[in-house]
């Protein structure tokens, strides 16, 4: 038997002997370890393509920080650049697609479905690689964006401020944009099932351009399409825990609803809101302000003031966003700490 995976059961509000911890983006640019593999990949893109390399990222924060779960080294893009879209990263200016979608024309010539979720081979072979090499009490988490926050580069073409192009298209071709979300979703849902095939604990769904949608259109063109996915998921796999988290919508918590397990609390909403609104119906996740990390004693106060609301039950520490490449190593170390301290019972 394989030994108990304390991050899953929290996932599912059990009992545990402390409060389990990952954090967004923990495989990434503070490790000066990640670094090296990066640089030896040559590119980003190529380090996600590449499953020895991928597999060796996504161990990293394990092996050095002692996060309690490890999450998959890979892109929300790569599914967009399988669907047949010319996805480039580029120095200092991130992701950009040379052809973003502007209409009807453009939809039909994506890639679809399973024929789209087929390609992804090297995200599938990294999760297999990864679980042959991690330890068994230690949870592998898949992920993915949210349909919106995918299609929000497929038609800007690029990440945004003001995300214009696409609330064009909301506001005036409305069934335009559900068109790109429904085929986005269809793939989404074929990639996390072969994702949980290949091997994964647990599911993620990222809506990290959440906050770009005003609270009453939120659920028609975002929550309602990862609402579809999750249920999909668990219709199949009610075994697997699914996390939402979508980044900055705490004028939509009342509206939050679907057949899911955790939600990921950023760090913009109040963990008191959070948990008078949500925590009864799912477990908490979250939500240090990610900057704390420059300090110590502002995490240790941070941490100690999530404990205090939550009281190391339905919760799993996390920061309320991705951690930053300047954040010092020891410094997420200190974190890491500091949740199984005050949360050991």
């Amino acid at each position: 038997m394989p030994t108990r995976k304390i991050f899953v059961d929290a996932c599912f509000g059990k009992e545990t002997p402390y409060t389990p911890v990952w954090m967004m983006r923990q495989a990434g640019r503070y490790l000066p370890e990640y670094m090296a593999v990066r640089a030896k990949a040559g590119n980003f893109l190529n380090l996600c393509h590449n499953p020895e390399m991928a597999c060796e990222v996504t161990l990293q924060p394990v092996d050095i920080v002692g996060v309690d779960a490890a999450i998959l080294f890979s892109d929300i893009l790569v599914i967009p650049d399988e669907m047949g879209m010319n996805l480039s990263f580029v120095k200092g200016e991130g992701p950009k697609f040379s052809d973003p979608i502007k209409n009807e024309e453009d939809i039909d010539r994506l890639i679809g479905g399973e024929e789209a979720a087929s390609k992804l081979t090297y995200v599938y072979d990294t999760i297999k690689l990864i679980k042959t090499k991690l330890a068994d009490d230690k949870a592998l988490i898949g992920f993915t964006g949210s349909p919106w926050t995918l299609a929000t580069y497929m038609i800007e073409g690029q990440g945004t401020k003001t995300y214009n192009v696409c609330k064009k298209m909301m506001y005036a071709n409305p069934e335009l944009l559900h068109k790109i979300l429904a085929k986005v979703t269809e793939v989404v849902k074929l990639y996390m099932q072969k994702q949980i095939e290949s091997g994964i604990d647990v599911v993620q769904i990222f809506d990290s351009w959440a906050a770009a949608i005003e609270p009453n259109k939120y659920d028609e063109f975002s929550w309602k399409y990862m609402v579809e996915i999750a249920e999909y998921l668990k219709e199949k796999y009610p075994h697997i825990p699914i996390i939402m988290f979508p980044k900055g919508i705490p004028a939509f918590l009342d509206n939050v609803y679907g057949n899911f397990d955790v939600f990921g609390v950023d760090w913009s909403t109040p963990m008191e809101l959070a948990k008078e609104k949500l925590g009864d119906k799912y477990v908490l996740q979250g939500n240090m302000e990610p900057c704390r990390l420059y300090s110590k004693e502002a995490t240790t106060e941070a941490v100690e003031d999530i404990q205090n609301v939550m009281q190391g039950k339905r919760h799993i520490f996390n920061l309320g966003h991705g951690i930053l490449p300047d954040v010092p190593v020891e410094n997420a170390k200190h974190f890491i700490q500091e949740c199984h301290r005050v949360s050991k019972k």
